[in-house]
């Protein structure tokens, strides 16, 4: 896949989302996924994501936040698509 062929959104997920397992369990659906970006937690307590790939599976990972793991309750969730940056890998920011 080119990168013209990707998509970029930038995620904020509410709720109780820290503690529960939320980023490792992003990691490892965005790797099945084969989806690049980044997933880390918020002093405020939401989690924040970048997502880059292409558009059905960025469109399923986005679907997975609004769920999350076991253990999560996602109260809410704010998105921006956004131009991709080149994104490689996917990785838990600390």
């Amino acid at each position: 896949m080119g990168p013209e062929a990707r998509t970029r959104t930038h995620v904020w997920v509410k709720g109780r989302v820290q503690g529960v397992f939320y980023r490792e369990s992003m990691r490892r659906e965005a790797q099945r996924l084969g989806l690049h970006g980044w997933v880390r937690n918020l002093a405020d307590g939401r989690v924040e994501a970048v997502i880059e790939g292409d558009l059905p599976a960025v469109v399923e990972l986005v679907d997975w936040c609004r769920r999350g793991p076991e253990g999560a309750t996602v109260v809410g969730m704010e998105m921006h698509n956004e131009l991709p940056q080149g994104e490689t890998g996917f990785r838990v920011l600390r």
